[in-house]
């Protein structure tokens, strides 16, 4: 075994020992949402944790799925999904007031779950990382076009400037599927698989 899958297998036992203490907090915290009558700022800060805990929970998903990948051991639950529920669902996380979809969506055959967070991680990182209040996602068959991508964070969403772990991972993801990302101008193409 080369260090490379020795790594991957390290990081992929790490997120899943994690998940044990991760699920007793949110346990713990969910009790205490529908148990007890919290007084401010006490509730507020039962909230803040369970919204954690999500995030967590779904950074883990990530590491897991990349160490997966790395180590050549990613077994694709593929199902058909189209390409404008893809868009739609990565307004309905980041905020349609945010994200605004337009076009005609067709078949793919993808991860599903994995290949809508990877889809939402990138339009994040276009907005995170361009300083963008909005984008525009024009869906077209088997391509999703997000628009504006400006120089600061064009590289960020190919994951060849590695500040965004849910970017870098969906471009790994959509390559070890058959898709592709690139950068055309100022416009993020999305290649799904078909």
């Amino acid at each position: 075994m080369n260090n490379d899958t020795t790594f991957a297998r390290l990081v992929s036992l790490a997120c899943h020992d994690l998940r044990t203490p991760l699920a007793t907090v949110n346990g713990f915290a969910r009790t205490l949402e529908r148990t007890v009558e919290l007084e401010a700022p006490a509730d507020r800060y039962v909230e803040m944790i369970v919204a954690a805990v999500a995030q967590l929970d779904e950074l883990l998903d990530e590491l897991s799925l990349v160490a997966r990948i790395e180590a050549d051991r990613y077994d694709p639950n593929l199902q058909e999904v189209d390409t404008l529920a893809l868009a739609r669902a990565a307004a309905d996380r980041l905020g349609e007031d945010r994200v605004k979809v337009e076009g005609e969506g067709a078949p793919v055959l993808v991860d599903s779950a994995a290949v809508e967070r990877g889809v939402s991680a990138l339009v994040q990182a276009a907005l995170r990382h361009g300083g963008l209040d909005e984008v525009q996602v024009r869906v077209r068959g088997a391509v999703l076009e997000v628009e504006p991508v400006t120089d600061s964070s064009s590289k960020v969403v190919l994951g060849q400037d590695l500040r965004d772990l849910g970017a870098a991972v969906a471009v790994r993801l959509l390559e070890r599927l058959g898709g592709a990302v690139e950068v055309d101008g100022s416009s993020l193409k999305i290649h799904l698989p078909q």
